[in-house]
């Protein structure tokens, strides 16, 4: 009479490659434990090559006098920070970057917003309101540029027109000071507020009609209906919707480039610190220091973005 095989017998013998308590051996195991290591190595490789080096890189470059014109760079420290902590156009070209983002972020929001309850509301014209609305933010950044100079040039443009029929005297918006950036502004608005629009509009649609028929039968009307529900219940996406905006209203540089004729407008009214960076750098031929007023730039966008998403963490926890 023979003894039962033993556990590593039955393994060794079992053709499905399992134990005798049913478990995976511990080769299988070890595959599977590198499964998850593999399908991410191509993915961390692509985040090291194309994000990690150029930041080390960008950031080494800060504390040198790397230039454009093929000169062997060499090591100056601090020196490229200091001189942009006493650098006047670095604040004020930060300034006029933050103040485009507090002049474009609060429509780009509101108007997003009416847009959308207005397109839900307007069933029959829906089609054509989504067309309209979110088309512009199709074309490209050239093209737009382009239309709105043409409506803001003096004498023939279509605002100035505007304001002589309504008797009203004309107004050179990209050739005045007091005007220049608040003109790019109403642009940029135009031209981006269709992408602020398609996200209010999917979480409307994703609000239940039913909760609207209860406010109603209770008495509600519609604006407490807008205001006790529908603003409630959209304090994600707007939290989205204000954060992305922020971060894209700081990073202007394409519509105020081509729009000044890359001038920056008048005194440099309408330069942001994007402008001046690759003025810096491309113009100036001095890449060590456009490298550190990048990453003084870096650091304000990371600051805006942890202060925003703080806030609105903190309004969810005390709701």
């Amino acid at each position: 009479m023979t003894a039962p095989p033993t556990a590593g017998q039955a393994s060794r013998s079992d053709p499905h490659g399992t134990s005798a308590t049913g478990s995976p051996p511990r080769r299988a195991r070890s595959r599977a434990d590198l499964a998850g290591p593999a399908l991410a190595l191509p993915f961390a490789l692509l985040f090291a090559v194309f994000l990690l080096w150029p930041l080390g890189a960008g950031l080494w470059t800060s504390f040198t006098d790397r230039s454009l014109t093929g000169a062997a760079p060499s090591f100056v420290g601090l020196d490229n920070w200091a001189e942009m902590a006493a650098d006047p156009m670095v604040w004020r070209s930060l300034w006029t970057t933050l103040l485009f983002t507090l002049m474009t972020t609060p429509p780009l929001v509101a108007v997003a917003l009416l847009m959308a309850v207005l397109t839900q509301r307007a069933v029959r014209v829906g089609w054509f309101l989504r067309f309209s609305f979110f088309s512009p933010f199709l074309l490209p950044v050239a093209v737009v540029s382009l239309i709105w100079v043409w409506i803001y040039q003096p004498g023939f443009g279509m605002l100035n027109g505007v304001l002589t029929g309504a008797g009203l005297p004309e107004v050179n918006w990209l050739g005045d000071e007091g005007t220049v950036l608040l003109a790019i502004a109403g642009t940029t608005v135009w031209w981006t507020v269709g992408f602020n629009y398609l996200l209010y509009l999917a979480a409307l649609q994703g609000i239940p009609g039913q909760v609207y028929e209860a406010a109603s039968l209770d008495g509600a009307g519609a604006w407490q209906r807008f205001r006790r529900i529908t603003l409630p219940l959209l304090n994600r996406t707007t939290a989205i919707v204000v954060l992305l905006q922020m971060v894209a209203s700081l990073k202007l540089f394409d519509q105020a480039y081509l729009m000044t004729n890359g001038s920056g407008g008048p005194d440099y009214a309408a330069r942001p610190i994007i402008g001046y960076i690759f003025d810096s750098g491309f113009t100036n031929l001095r890449i060590g220091y456009s490298s550190a007023i990048s990453y003084l730039f870096f650091a304000v966008i990371i600051a805006v973005s942890v202060l925003q998403f703080w806030l609105f963490t903190r309004k969810e926890n005390t709701a």
